[in-house]
């Protein structure tokens, strides 16, 4: 020990370890109030002071998790979050599962009792360090006695094993961490300790990289380039750093290849890529109709969401591949795969070079899907009122021509990103899309924009209102800093993802309670309560004036619009089979 008090040797562990964190690449953390980890927030504190680090209080721990999750996607480099020790850390099973999911960088560095307090009945004292291991890539304790008894290298070799756990495939690693008492320094304890330590010249640090141990990989062979395939473009789920050798990648196979392209909203494509089929969620099943004897398909990360193409996938049978970036598990729910971990750039520059490309032989295919794609893009143009009331998927129709170019969009993980993958397909490719479909939770859907928009700057939120609520406490953070967020809530009275599904009721009453839940919250005076100002948009026609209102407050405003969700379902259904005839026999169809 340092022979100040204790109380000093823990904060100067806590220091220590969020230096070399820093010194690594880390950037941000988000910081929970508690007493156990009081080391950790005055170290935290002091270095965001000191311009080391960006700093954001949470009082919610549930809240903090995944507000540090949108932050890391958004910025493409580890967060870590700070809690005190009991109920805190269970708090943040939510997000750790979607980071795992996700495959988003995530530290959770937790404070604990020491081991003579554990397992005698001491309070707050419970077995945390069990919590969030099965959603983590790697969890491991400091030392039972306190974290102020770790010697210098064996820190080191500890924030060295947490930041390449948490970057060898990318995900959450959780640091439980004792600290034995006393845990408050002194005022002029800490400002004596700070004084003699020495502060790296350079603020913010690169990121630092585990070493590539596959400098020869062994990847995936290649189809067969000579025949006809097809491409399929799932969310990217990859570090930013990483992203634009994915595009190229993704760009000149298609253009060698020839095959057509269908992609995710998510997948983070190029603009202005070839052979791209924007409408392809419309088309199916009968609109990627092909006389091919064995059509080849190559997948790309994990499925998009959507039944019609996932039955579509089952019937060109097994034998496909499909290159993930990173992520070594297995990602295909269907079965039908060979799967390459390498990533899409190394598996493209290991097979590029012997591949035998002849497009020509794709040109048919791509050339009748892309007729087919422009029909039902101008058959839902003729379905679009410019005027008088919003449904959902009008409204999704003519949210993209409303927006700035390169606007980032947050979609939640319900009826928003399923509708603009339909609805919205026009616009793929012109702007990142982000919406966590990891496990595919409306949990933190809040929390998350805020972090995205407070790296990215304004960003649209596109959210129902149950996904809104269920992350309340998100308005919290809205109120603490000035993030340039507008949130679209569409309102529609309850979870209208499940008027979507073939649930059984006896009523509209027990469909209502047992499934839709509506709620008699006003969620403009909740916000409004939060000191976020709201405004309500009554028809499609005032779209455009709001959306550019909102814009320019620079600080989180709220918009709201209210659909009929039992209306709208029915309304999907007859469009659907609209332009599913559109698409058969060509021309424009009437709404």
């Amino acid at each position: 020990m340092s022979g100040l008090s204790l109380a000093t040797d823990n904060l100067r562990a806590a220091i220590r370890l969020l230096l070399q964190l820093q010194q690594l690449g880390l950037q941000r953390v988000v910081l929970c109030p508690g007493s156990r980890s009081a080391s950790l927030a005055l170290a935290a504190g002091g270095l965001a002071e000191r311009g080391l680090l960006e700093l954001v209080t949470a009082i919610d721990e549930r809240s903090a998790g995944f507000h540090a999750l949108g932050l890391a996607a958004a910025a493409g480099r580890p967060v870590a979050v700070i809690t005190t020790s009991g109920t805190a850390v269970a708090n943040l099973l939510p997000a750790a599962v979607e980071a795992d999911r996700s495959s988003i960088p995530l530290l959770f560095l937790t404070g604990d009792r020491p081991r003579r307090l554990k397992n005698c009945g001491a309070n707050q004292t419970v077995n945390q360090e069990d919590f969030l291991i099965s959603a983590c890539r790697w969890m491991a304790s400091g030392p039972v006695d306190g974290l102020h008894g770790l010697p210098d290298e064996a820190l080191s070799s500890l924030t060295t094993q947490a930041w390449e756990r948490m970057l060898q495939p990318p995900g959450p690693v959780h640091l439980n961490l004792p600290f034995e008492e006393p845990l408050h320094p002194t005022a002029e304890q800490q400002q004596q300790l700070w004084l003699g330590i020495a502060m790296p010249s350079d603020p913010q640090g690169p990121l630092a990289r585990p070493a590539d141990t596959h400098s020869r990989p062994t990847v995936l062979g290649a189809p067969d380039w000579s025949r006809p395939g097809v491409v399929v473009a799932g969310p990217w789920r990859g570090l930013a750093a990483d992203l634009p050798a994915y595009q190229q990648a993704l760009q000149e196979l298609v253009d060698c290849s020839g095959w057509p392209l269908l992609a995710d909203p998510l997948a983070a494509v190029p603009d202005q890529l070839s052979g791209l089929i924007r409408h392809w969620d419309l088309l199916l099943p009968a609109g990627l109709s092909h006389e091919c004897d064995s059509l080849q398909v190559l997948r790309l990360g994990p499925l998009p969401a959507s039944r019609r193409l996932e039955a579509w996938l089952r019937q060109q049978g097994s034998g496909q591949w499909l290159i993930t970036e990173g992520d070594s598990r297995c990602l295909d729910p269907l079965g039908l795969s060979h799967q390459d971990s390498h990533g899409l750039w190394r598996w493209w520059k290991a097979n590029r070079a012997d591949a035998r490309f002849a497009p020509q032989h794709s040109a048919d295919l791509l050339r009748g899907w892309q007729q087919a794609d422009h029909r039902v893009h101008t058959a839902l143009q003729s379905l679009l009122a410019e005027a008088g009331a919003i449904n959902e998927p009008a409204l999704m129709m003519a949210l993209p021509g409303c927006l700035p170019e390169g606007l980032p969009v947050m979609l939640a993980a319900s009826s928003p990103v399923r509708d603009w993958q339909a609805f919205a397909a026009a616009d793929i490719g012109t702007r990142r899309c982000y919406s966590f479909r990891g496990a595919s939770g409306i949990d933190g859907t809040l929390s998350l924009a805020l972090g995205l928009a407070s790296v990215l700057g304004p960003t649209l939120l596109i959210t129902g209102d149950l996904a809104l609520q269920h992350d309340s406490n998100g308005w919290l953070l809205a109120s603490a800093s000035v993030v340039p967020l507008v949130v679209l809530l569409i309102d529609n009275g309850g979870g209208g993802i499940f008027g979507q599904l073939p649930i059984p009721a006896a009523s509209p009453a027990a469909f209502d309670r047992l499934f839709a839940m509506p709620q008699r919250c006003d969620p403009l005076a909740l916000a409004a309560a939060h000191g976020v100002t709201g405004r309500q948009i009554s028809c499609l026609e005032d779209l455009p004036a709001a959306l550019e209102w909102g814009l320019a407050q620079q600080c989180t405003v709220l918009l709201r619009v209210c659909t009929n969700r039992v209306d709208d379902a029915e309304l999907r259904r007859q469009w659907r089979d609209a332009l599913i005839n559109a698409s058969a026999r060509g021309g424009t169809t009437e709404g």
